[in-house]
Order: structure tokens, then C-alpha cells, then sequence
């Protein structure tokens, strides 16, 4: 098999708990986003029109639906000769089941895989984050610099830089120092889990870490502040754009309302930079004689003969006459009957509102999850 250039590895094994029921059957890069997309769809996107050709996606919770999802390959182009998206469970069992000790285990538990392709540089990404970025433009970067180790950042409000890890760097962009949510962040440059190594040093690196008795075989952790430590030349590859961490139901719900929203970065009608994800065969969208819409996202399939206004309504959505849904996202399947009122909340699939019954309120509170059907 040739050599590739940069081959990348989606770290898609999360349980995303924070998202409450959305991930109970299904791990969180497989959560419905955006109409008709799923989280993963992003970064798998981003490797496809980044001309990137193997990609392995590293599943562990949860991950019979998004292992059959993702091996589809097509969906994305990636089904051509010496192209491919390959799905990498754990190997190492601990109570009968496979597990990831760690971010960086995971790509340890597939040294065997990157062997086989030999490449010159790994791409390492978290598979739950909204993003569109050309990796090409950061590897550009890591080559110019020639650097070990590159590190996509993202400059975040100073207020909000302790919630993130924060790079240090000097006037070149090369890295000095490397912080976990620090309490007084030096900086503001945030990093979004997006890493490109020169595979034979991270090979070395990861050998290393697996005979450190008190590593806990995390990037973060270990990996990065170990190469700082011993000298490697370490770079920011700074990314200007959107990019959002889904990993709550308000970083769903507000990511969700980032599409309705003039002004906003997050454009998935860009022909220049497509979001791909599986082609679902449905009617369009119908909308009724006396409905009312105003600033809306609706897929096909649905139904709306009621009032929507500022939401998202994914596939096979129904809002019958006289039901309202303002400010919120439904999911696939989702029913609103006559009557009802819906505000300020999540959704989840083929959850139904019954008649006359209210879920949510306005303001400025936590947003709700609607998991099961709700009565009057």
C-alpha cells in the first residue's frame, strides 16, 4: 500500500453524559445536528475537502449505530482507491468490555493501523465538534514552521479562557507553555483538540507513554506537556472561524440557533465548503394554508400547519394548526399536536407534545430536553 501523506484519526468514543438522553442509545459524535446532519458529519466533511483519504474513526461507547454510520464511506467520497473511513474499536478489555484508557491510548491501541500507511504526519481530531476548517492550510503551516508538533487555537474572551487548554505562545507562534484551564489564563489562545504530529516522533512518544506507570495516556495530560518539556518545537495554527464544543444541551440548542441566524459563520449552504452526511429520501417540507413561519430552519418531510418562529425543525417533523413552536429544535420525527406550545427547548426524535400541553418558557434560563411524550 503507498505511503500517505497525513493520514487522520477521529477521536469519536466519548459518552457525552452532559447531553443527558440524547446519548442514553447512541454515542455523542452520532447526535442529531443542523436539520439532517450528525455531529460527526463535520469533521469527517472537513477531511474530505481537505483531500485527506484514510481516515480511522476511534468508536468505544455506544457505537453500534455510529460504527454502521460512518463505514458508508461514499457518503463523504472516500470510497475510492486508496480512500477509506475505517472504524477502530478498542482492542484491550478490562470487565469484558474494550476500552480507551485515554486520548492518547486510543491512538496507541492502532499503532499497528498508522504502520500500515506509513504516513508522515497524523492528523488527531475530536469527533464532536461544529467546524469547518481546510487541515490543508494547517499542515501548510506545520511544514513552514517545521515544526513536531502543531496545535489548532481558537482566541476565545479572556473571561472564558480558563474553561479551555491554553496555549502560551511567542511572537513566532511557537508554543512556550501549556496550561489546563488555568485560573488566571495568560493567554487567550484556546485549544480545539486539532493536532498534527510527525508520526514517527508521536510513534516514539506514544511507546514511551504506555511504560510511564503514572501517565494517564491523555494528550492533554501527557503527550503535549511532555514534548514541551523536552524541547520539540511545538506551533499554534490559529483558526479563524466558527467552531463550537456541542458537548451540553445549551451548546446544542445555541448551535442549533446559530443557522437561523443572519451574521452568523455557521453556513452549511457553502458550496465551497460542503457538509456531507447520509442522503435521506423524503418529500419536501409542507407547509399549510393558515401556518405562520418566521425565521426558520425546516428539512423534508415535515409538516407545519401551525406557527414557527426563530426554529429548527430536522426531518419528518409535524406541527399541526394552531400548535406553536418558538425558539426551539425539534428533532427527527418530532410531533407538536393542536394546541400545544413549545419554547425554549430540545426536542428529542419521535417525541410527541400531545394536545394543548406546554414545555419550556421564555427567558434567558437553561434550556430544557423534552425526552418523552408530554400531556397536557
Amino acid at each position: 500500500m503507498r505511503q500517505h501523506s497525513m493520514v487522520a484519526m477521529i477521536l469519536a468514543g466519548g459518552r457525552g453524559s452532559r447531553l443527558l438522553e440524547l446519548t442514553n442509545k447512541v454515542a455523542k459524535p452520532a447526535v442529531y445536528f443542523g436539520g439532517k446532519y450528525r455531529i460527526i458529519d463535520f469533521p469527517l466533511s472537513n477531511c474530505a475537502n481537505s483531500d485527506i483519504n484514510i481516515v480511522g474513526v476511534l468508536t468505544q461507547y455506544e457505537s453500534v449505530l455510529l460504527n454502521s454510520y460512518v463505514t458508508q464511506d461514499q457518503r463523504w467520497g472516500l470510497d475510492a482507491k486508496d480512500s477509506g473511513i475505517f472504524v477502530l474499536p478498542p482492542r484491550e478489555k478490562s470487565e469484558g468490555f474494550g476500552l480507551y484508557r485515554g486520548t492518547a491510548d486510543a491512538i496507541t491501541q492502532n499503532i499497528d493501523f498508522l504502520d500500515q500507511y506509513d504516513p508522515e504526519y497524523v492528523l488527531i481530531l475530536s469527533g464532536d465538534h461544529i467546524y469547518k476548517m481546510d487541515y490543508d492550510k494547517m499542515l501548510s503551516d506545520h511544514k513552514k514552521n517545521n515544526a513536531d508538533i502543531t496545535i489548532a487555537v481558537l482566541e476565545v474572551p479572556l473571561k472564558e479562557a480558563s474553561r479551555f487548554g491554553i496555549m502560551n505562545a511567542d511572537e513566532t507562534g511557537r508554543i512556550v507553555e501549556f496550561e489546563e484551564k488555568p485560573k488566571q489564563p495568560k493567554s487567550n489562545l484556546a485549544s480545539m483538540g486539532v493536532y498534527i504530529f510527525n508520526w514517527k516522533l508521536l510513534r516514539k512518544m506514544l511507546v514511551d507513554d504506555v511504560k510511564a506507570e503514572k501517565s494517564s495516556h491523555d494528550f492533554g495530560k501527557d503527550i503535549i506537556p511532555g514534548a514541551l518539556n523536552s524541547g520539540k518545537r511545538l506551533f499554534t495554527h490559529r483558526f479563524k472561524g466558527y467552531w463550537k464544543d456541542v458537548g451540553t444541551i445549551d451548546s446544542l440548542w445555541e448551535a442549533n440557533m446559530d443557522l437561523i441566524y443572519r451574521g452568523s459563520e455557521l453556513d452549511l449552504s457553502d458550496p465551497a465548503w460542503k457538509i456531507y452526511t447520509e442522503d435521506i429520501t423524503l418529500p419536501s417540507q409542507y407547509i399549510g394554508r393558515n401556518a405562520t413561519v418566521k425565521n426558520a430552519y425546516i428539512n423534508q418531510g415535515c409538516i407545519v400547519d401551525g406557527h414557527v418562529e426563530n426554529s429548527v425543525l430536522f426531518t419528518s417533523c409535524v406541527v399541526e394548526e394552531g400548535a406553536k413552536v418558538i425558539d426551539s429544535v425539534l428533532m427527527p420525527g418530532a410531533i407538536v399536536r393542536k394546541g400545544a406550545l413549545v419554547q425554549r427547548v430540545i426536542v428529542a426524535d419521535e417525541v410527541e407534545i400531545k394536545e394543548n400541553a406546554k414545555v419550556g418558557k421564555p427567558g434567558d434560563g437553561e434550556i430544557e430536553l423534552i425526552h418523552r411524550n408530554v400531556h397536557a
